[in-house]
């Protein structure tokens, strides 16, 4: 065979080919959109219910969760109501005590600032630590 009528043999053969590839790309395209709207209302139906049920799940999940844990919450934020509780009653025994090492010169004397701000720390200190032991027992 002679080159030249190779390459127009393969060049025909490419033409008919790519004509052929063309027009069963088209009518595949028309045969999907005819099936298409059925396909997509199917698909939009299977998505919604898909949707619901893990709606349904997430909901029943977070509620099972809330009603396992719920005693348990209660109990850890009364510990933690206490522990703050004995906490801040250090602070308290801490500058009661500094309050009454310098107690002597309550009215005047070189202590007298001290005295003021420790009997000042001391009752703050008590008002937290009342407080949080009263939300511990709500």
């Amino acid at each position: 065979m002679k080159p030249h009528t190779v390459g127009r043999t393969l060049g025909i053969g490419l033409r008919v080919a790519g004509r052929l590839a063309t027009e069963r790309a088209a009518a595949s395209a028309n045969a999907a959109r005819e099936v298409a709207p059925a396909v997509a209302s199917t698909v939009a139906e299977a998505r919604a219910l898909q949707s619901d049920a893990k709606a349904r799940l997430v909901a029943g999940a977070r509620a099972g969760g809330k009603s396992f844990f719920a005693p348990f919450l209660k109990v850890a934020k009364s510990l933690w109501h206490e522990v703050i509780g004995v906490f801040f009653g250090l602070f308290v025994l801490l500058f009661g005590n500094a309050a009454w090492k310098v107690h002597a010169s309550w009215m005047s004397g070189p202590d007298h600032q001290r005295f003021l701000v420790s009997v000042g720390l001391c009752l703050l200190f008590t008002y937290l630590t009342a407080s949080s032991f009263w939300f511990a027992r709500r």
